[in-house]
């Protein structure tokens, strides 16, 4: 496990899935404005691809996120996109309702950063989020990711166009910020 102050970042259990497919997939809202497409429902049973491990998936490192005080499970994160090539992936969270607003989204992007520049000795990681994330927006800037640009009206959610904000992270940059 991966630790940080308050979480830790677990592989993937097969008991995490019904909860994780509960608090934040089948919230049409929440899924609605974390996914890149068009919110559907899963079947009870079915395997979601949004939540099952695929370990032969080189491009993508998914964790479960839990408090490290108790074991709870908190939610999701993601390494993803991952490019060996030029070093590069981007990162994503998501945290159930219950523990949302308590700082635990700050920690998240801590770990994932020491994941991916420490571990996987990546050069740079990218965010992408919609411009009224304000919370991960705090948590990605509280890490030192900077503002690298906006991608007008970039996202249909839920009826509207939204602009999505393009956040970005160097290895150097981030040695120095710790």
């Amino acid at each position: 496990m991966l630790k940080g102050d308050r979480v830790g970042l677990r592989a993937r259990h097969e008991e995490d899935i019904p909860v994780l497919r509960a608090e934040l997939y089948n919230d049409v809202v929440n899924a609605s404005r974390a996914e890149g497409g068009p919110w559907r429902p899963i079947k009870p049973g079915a395997q979601d691809p949004r939540l099952v491990v695929d370990d032969r998936n080189e491009g993508s490192v998914p964790f479960s996120v839990v408090e490290l005080d108790g074991g709870t499970l908190i939610g999701t994160a993601t390494l993803w996109g991952i490019d060996t090539h030029n070093r590069a992936a981007h990162i994503g969270l998501g945290l159930l309702p219950s523990a949302r607003g308590k700082g635990y989204g700050t920690d998240v992007v801590a770990v994932l950063c020491h994941y991916g520049f420490v571990v996987r000795g990546l050069h740079r990681l990218g965010i992408e989020t919609l411009a009224d994330n304000h919370a991960m927006l705090r948590a990605a800037e509280r890490n030192g990711f900077v503002r690298e640009g906006v991608l007008r009206s970039a996202a249909w959610v839920l009826g509207e166009f939204m602009d999505e904000v393009l956040l970005g992270l160097l290895a150097r940059d981030w040695n120095r910020h710790r």
